[in-house]
C-alpha cells in the first residue's frame, strides 16, 4: 500500500485489521443480537407464563425485537468499528435488508455485508460539502445492492454448515461433543465471539447443547480454579462475566487452560450421550455459557418455547423433568467446577501452575 492510500485510510478511520474486523466485528453482532433477539426470546418466555394484559405486553414486546435483529446487528457492528455518524445512522437499512433476504444464516449475512458497507461509507464520509446526502447514500445503497447479490448465499452456506454440524452431532453425539465443546468453549475465552458464531450457524440441538456444556465449562472452570488467587470478585466477573479476563494470563502460559478444557471434554459428551441436552432457544444462547446465565437461560426458554431455528430443524418444546434439571445444574456449573478444580489442584501440586498465574491484572 502507499503512502498516500495509508495516510487516506488512516485519516478515514478505515483499518484492515483481523482486532478491527473479525473481533471487534463478530463481537458487535454478538452484542446487537443479544440486545434484540436474545433479550426478545426471554422477554417472551417470561410472558408466556403470565395471563393477561401483562403477558401479551410481553410477547408484543418480543416480537418488536425480533423484526429489530438485522438492524441491531448492523448497527452494533459499526459502533464497535468505530463508524462516523452518517455511516452509523444509515446501517439500520442494510442491516434489516442483509438480515431478511440471508435467510436461516442472516446474522452471517448481516456481519458481512456490514463490513462492506462500512468500508465504503467511511470513504466517502466527511469528504464532500453535501456530507448528509452523500455517506448515508453510499451506506445504504451499497449495503443493499450487496445484500440482494451476497445475503441469499452467504445464509444458504451457514444453514448447510449449520445443518451438517447439527446432522453430525445426532449422528456421533460422542466424538462431536467432545470437539464442539472443547473449541467452542476455547473460541470463548479467546478475544473472539463464540456468540455470533453459534448465531450466523443456528447452532441448536444436541450441537448447542454441546457449545454450551464448553462455554460454561470454561468460564465456571476458569473461575474456580483461580479462585485462590481472585476470590469473590474474580469469581463473579470470570463466573459471570467472561473468561476472557484472564486472556493475558493464558498468553503468556497456556498450560493454565488444561482444567477447563478437560472439563469441556468431559462435560460436552455427558450433555450429548447422557443427558442429551439441546439448545432450542435462540443459537446466540449457545455461545454464551454462564455469561449472565445466558446459556442455561437459553436451555430452559428453549424448553418452553423453541425458536426459530430449532423450529426449522423438527425441534419441539419439551415438558422437562427431573433429570433435564438435573442435567443442566451438573453440565453447566456442577462438573466444570469440581473437575477444573480437581485438575487445577493436581497441577499446582505438580507445579505446572504456580501460585498467582491466574491473577487478574488490574
Amino acid at each position: 500500500m502507499s503512502k498516500d492510500a495509508a495516510s487516506f485510510f488512516k485519516k478515514q478511520n478505515i483499518e484492515f485489521s483481523a482486532d478491527r474486523i473479525f473481533i471487534k466485528g463478530l463481537g458487535g453482532m454478538a452484542h446487537g443480537l443479544f440486545a434484540s433477539l436474545l433479550i426478545g426470546t426471554i422477554i417472551k418466555t417470561i410472558g408466556s407464563f403470565i395471563p393477561g394484559p401483562v403477558g401479551a405486553f410481553l410477547v408484543e414486546v418480543a416480537g418488536y425485537t425480533t423484526q429489530a435483529q438485522g438492524a441491531a446487528m448492523a448497527l452494533a457492528i459499526g459502533y464497535s468499528m468505530q463508524c462516523p455518524p452518517y455511516v452509523l445512522y444509515s446501517l439500520a437499512a442494510v442491516g434489516i435488508a442483509s438480515n431478511a433476504l440471508g435467510g436461516g444464516g442472516g446474522p452471517l449475512a448481516v456481519y458481512v455485508i456490514s463490513v462492506i458497507a462500512i468500508f465504503c461509507g467511511k470513504l466517502v464520509s466527511k469528504r464532500t460539502k453535501v456530507d448528509l446526502i452523500v455517506t448515508p447514500a453510499v451506506t445504504i445503497l451499497v449495503g443493499v445492492l450487496a445484500a440482494k447479490i451476497l445475503a441469499p448465499p452467504i445464509g444458504q452456506l451457514a444453514v448447510l454448515l449449520g445443518d451438517f454440524i447439527f446432522w453430525a452431532t445426532n449422528q456421533h453425539p460422542l466424538v462431536m461433543g467432545i470437539i464442539i465443546s472443547a473449541v467452542m468453549g476455547i473460541v470463548l475465552t479467546l478475544p473472539i465471539s463464540s456468540a455470533a458464531i453459534c448465531a450466523a450457524l443456528g447452532l441448536v440441538g444436541l450441537a448447542g447443547g454441546a457449545a454450551v456444556a464448553g462455554c460454561c465449562a470454561h468460564m465456571v472452570g476458569f473461575a474456580v480454579c483461580s479462585y485462590r488467587e481472585n476470590k469473590l470478585n474474580g469469581l463473579a466477573s470470570i463466573g459471570l462475566g467472561t473468561s476472557m479476563l484472564l486472556v493475558p494470563n493464558l498468553f503468556k502460559k497456556p498450560v493454565l487452560w488444561v482444567p477447563p478444557v478437560v472439563a469441556s471434554v468431559i462435560t460436552g459428551p455427558i450433555a450429548t450421550c447422557v443427558f442429551k441436552m439441546t439448545m432450542n432457544g435462540a443459537p446466540i444462547s449457545a455461545g454464551m455459557g454462564t455469561c449472565g446465565l445466558v446459556g442455561p437461560i437459553g436451555v430452559v426458554t428453549g424448553w418452553f418455547s423453541p425458536g426459530e431455528a430449532a423450529a426449522a430443524k423438527g425441534l419441539t418444546a419439551i415438558a422437562p423433568g427431573v433429570m433435564d434439571w438435573l442435567g443442566l445444574v451438573l453440565i453447566c456449573v456442577v462438573l466444570p467446577a469440581l473437575i477444573s478444580l480437581l485438575v487445577s489442584d493436581l497441577m499446582r501440586k505438580k507445579n505446572w501452575i504456580a501460585e498467582g498465574d491466574y491473577k487478574l491484572t488490574q
